[in-house]
């Protein structure tokens, strides 16, 4: 679940729904300047249900037992839990299609791994070190299926790890989109790498807010230099509020529960 905090509420966006716009991101992406995903109805799946392990978690959500009765938001997961959830999912995506398997596995390893040193400024998981040959057992068990599965695929290591940065950028994307930074209106958010074909050329992308909608979480930008085959493009992100009390954790799953979902319309333009 990934936190905002809203003024008088809390704006909730759960990791499945995060994942269904990271798929919509998916599905528009490229253009003449950059490729479209190889294999896009996998990395469309991929993009979709790439933290599908964290339903579980947020099954049992629950607030921080202070004053302001904060809801532990998916960055305070523990590892073991972690490790278990992202399992399940990789399992259950792979048999439903190998290819999108293959993607969420690099995406659950390189989670440990700064997004394989794309991303160094994420840093390593709170509680590593306790965990470490927890976390080591896990990477060996996800890696040394990379050439299994990239042989089942029938992919090239291009291809592989062209995709699973994309993969990154899509999440990143997602997330931003999601309020899990704090964002004010003429802001400009980074993103890099970001690859612009199959053959190594990268570039960064430059994300804008041009209106001032805080205190929630970014819905018209600019960006540049633009990767989406229209623009404007829009997207639909699910969100839910919940004002800001003092819940328990059980008065907060069940508010939760009850609350309805908003629609919230994105929409990415050129940078003029």
């Amino acid at each position: 679940m990934i936190v905002l905090d809203a003024g008088d509420s809390w704006e909730l966006v759960m990791q499945p729904h995060h994942g269904d716009l990271a798929g919509q991101l998916a599905a528009e992406w490229g253009n003449d300047e950059f490729a479209a995903p190889r294999s896009r109805a996998a990395m469309v799946l991929a993009a979709t249900r790439h933290d599908d392990g964290w339903a579980v978690w947020e099954r049992w959500a629950e607030v921080e037992p202070d004053g302001e009765h904060r809801p532990v938001s998916f960055l305070q997961a523990e590892i073991p839990s972690h490790i278990d959830f992202y399992r399940a999912a990789v399992t259950d995506v792979t048999r439903r299609d190998p290819y999108a398997g293959f993607m969420v596995a690099m995406h659950a390893a390189g989670l440990y791994r700064m997004r394989y040193e794309t991303h160094p400024q994420m840093g390593t998981m709170s509680g590593a070190e306790e965990h470490r040959d927890r976390i080591a057992s896990f990477l060996d068990e996800l890696e040394s299926s990379y050439p299994r599965r990239r042989a089942e695929c029938r992919l090239d290591e291009s291809e592989q790890w062209t995709n699973y940065r994309l993969l990154q950028v899509f999440d990143r994307l997602s997330l931003y989109f999601s309020g899990f930074f704090k964002v004010a209106a003429g802001d400009v958010h980074t993103i890099a790498p970001v690859p612009l074909d199959y053959e190594g050329g990268e570039t960064e992308i430059q994300v804008e807010a041009t209106l001032g909608f805080e205190p929630f979480s970014p819905t018209h930008v600019r960006i540049a230099p633009y990767p989406f085959g229209a623009s404007p493009a829009t997207f639909t992100l699910e969100r839910r509020l919940l004002p800001k009390q003092s819940w328990t954790s059980e008065e907060f799953r069940e508010a939760l529960v009850k609350a309805p979902l908003e629609s919230i319309q994105i929409r990415a333009e050129r940078d003029a």
